[in-house]
């Protein structure tokens, strides 16, 4: 249960945490590859961006690896099944990363709000629908701060509007598995189909495979390795048969 002490204790955190940013800084940096996903090259701040559908946790973390390498303080709100090993290998900055446990539903914008005042960027993961009076405070405050609210999936239709930008992975297809002996061998690399839509500048879409990760453990688009495309030899694995990978 969360007290008043304890939010206390998370702003004073956010505080002493939060970079000085300049002001001309509209975009946050991410990877080259995602970069080329974004409408801006980058995650522009004051914007709520919702990553869904299989693989969205690793997407995420490769989304907020380019703002903790540049310096940016990044806090998980109700994300237990964020691995820190997962987010390293993917590039996150884990000197730069804070983990806060799951508020309870009638506290969690108090929360979430708390952490947006001084974090760059905040993840969270919707387990109860989102009042819309708090959906616009808080939207408003990313927005003001010039801040990041990233989403990861959870109940349907928690957020009651739209994202700026919204990133959906579907037909995930492990490939890379050596074939060694029946029932054994290494996954090497992770091609899905990333749908890009959102408000704005956004809002045009747009479709790209992408690797995540690549056969070198980076996310990649699927082009910058077209010599792991289907019929190169490798075994191709379907995730459904694997069970859902983050």
């Amino acid at each position: 249960m969360f007290d008043t002490g304890q939010v206390r204790e998370l702003e004073l955190l956010g505080r002493r945490v939060s970079p000085a940013s300049l002001a001309g800084e509209h975009l946050l940096p991410v990877a080259p590859a995602l970069a080329r996903l974004t409408p801006r090259g980058g995650l522009q701040r004051g914007s709520v961006v919702a990553v869904q559908g299989p693989g969205a946790t690793s997407l995420a973390l490769g989304l907020i690896a380019g703002p903790s390498a540049a310096g940016s303080w990044v806090v998980g709100v109700g994300t237990p099944e964020v691995g820190l090993l997962a987010a390293a290998e993917l590039g996150v900055d884990l000197e730069r990363l804070v983990m806060v446990d799951a508020p309870p539903r009638d506290q969690w914008a108090t929360v979430v709000a708390a952490v947006a005042d001084a974090f760059d960027v905040v993840v969270v993961r919707h387990r109860s629908p989102v009042k819309p009076g708090d959906a616009r405070r808080l939207t408003a405050r990313v927005r003001e701060r010039g801040g990041i609210l990233v989403q990861l999936p959870g109940r349907s239709r928690a957020w009651p509007d739209a994202p700026d930008l919204a990133l959906t992975l579907s037909d995930p297809v492990w490939r890379g598995v050596a074939a060694d002996a029946p029932g054994a061998g290494r996954l090497r690399a992770r091609l899905v189909q990333v749908t890009v839509d959102g408000r704005r500048a956004a809002a045009r879409g747009r479709t790209a495979s992408l690797w995540l990760p690549g056969p070198d453990g980076e996310i990649a688009l699927a082009r910058d390795f077209p010599g792991l495309g289907a019929g190169h030899g490798r075994p191709e694995v379907p995730e459904t048969v694997l069970g859902q990978v983050g």
